[in-house]
């Protein structure tokens, strides 16, 4: 399934960075408000120790991750919704993605702009709610049928407050929200993981990663053997055909069962044939509702 996730925020403040530090996809990181006009694109692997392990222990020839669409979309201002700074295309971008990453800048630097002079991460925040409520109302005020619209206020907001060790910024205690150093995320992702661990570098990206995946309110399954291992995609609470859908459509429309283990007690047999032999696999039917982190094998 395709997942779309905007990067959004104030000018200048760490969201082209975080972008190229995600991606590995150059993009114009310029000190100047909307330096990025039209959206950066980048495809992103979603880390998952489990499928490395799963692939170590079936010999897999290939190895195939889930992964998250990042969307890098211009700096809103306020007045967007009434067009300033062009706001009315970025919030067209917005409207486009599952899943809004918010970036809040938390740090203290004279060399970088900030828009309303300092950064005040809550005055910011708010910032970009009202101006996405905004415009909720203007389409609300057009839209002939309410229950089809796109509303962009309702949409999950994931945020990464960008700080460093130096600065003591008041970062709002709210869910679903991530402290890093953008900057020094991107310096990160710029070395080879060998140097990365000579120098004991650890990244928090693979944190945020994993929560952008959680707030769109996904989990994942996994199919394993010689050929490959592979992580898949589904909602949460996702019946066993709804799963096969993620593998092909005729593994839901002509669904029979599906053999299933646990990846816990995968690891405890070790290959498929052997937790077969302790009797570990289930034989589920229609109703199984699948669980995050399930090995399973569809019988069509």
């Amino acid at each position: 399934m395709s997942l779309k996730i905007g990067i959004v925020g104030l000018p200048n403040v760490g969201k082209s960075t975080l972008f190229q530090a995600l991606t590995k996809k150059e993009v114009d990181r310029s000190n100047y408000p909307f330096a990025t006009i039209d959206p950066n694109v980048g495809v992103v692997e979603v880390p998952d120790s489990r499928l490395e392990k799963l692939a170590e222990l079936s010999h897999s020839k290939k190895v195939v991750r889930a992964v998250v669409e990042f969307v890098d979309i211009a700096g809103l201002v306020k007045g967007a919704s009434q067009g300033e700074g062009l706001g009315n295309k970025f919030l067209a971008h917005i409207r486009e993605v599952d899943a809004i990453l918010e970036v809040v800048r938390a740090f203290e630097d004279e060399k970088v702009i900030h828009v309303n002079g300092k950064p005040n991460p809550a005055s910011d925040i708010e910032t970009i709610q009202i101006e996405l409520e905004l415009k909720d109302l203007e389409t609300k005020e057009k839209a002939k049928d309410i229950s089809q619209l796109q509303l962009l206020s309702s949409k999950p907001i994931l945020y990464a407050f960008n700080t460093s060790d130096k600065d003591n910024a008041k970062i709002p205690d709210i869910p679903n929200s991530v402290s890093l150093d953008i900057k020094k995320e991107f310096e990160i992702s710029e070395l080879d993981e060998s140097d990365r661990k000579e120098l004991n570098l650890a990244s928090r990206l693979p944190e945020l990663i994993q929560k952008a995946y959680e707030i769109l309110g996904l989990i994942t399954f996994f199919t394993t053997g010689e050929d490959e291992s592979r992580a898949w995609t589904i909602p949460k609470d996702s019946k066993a055909p709804r799963a096969g859908r993620a593998i092909h459509a005729d593994f839901e429309n002509k669904f029979i069962r599906a053999e299933v283990i646990s990846y816990e007690k995968f690891l405890e047999a070790g290959t498929w044939s052997k937790a077969r032999e302790m009797g570990l696999l289930r034989t589920e039917g229609k109703e199984y509702i699948v669980k995050d982190g399930d090995i399973i094998e569809f019988k069509i």
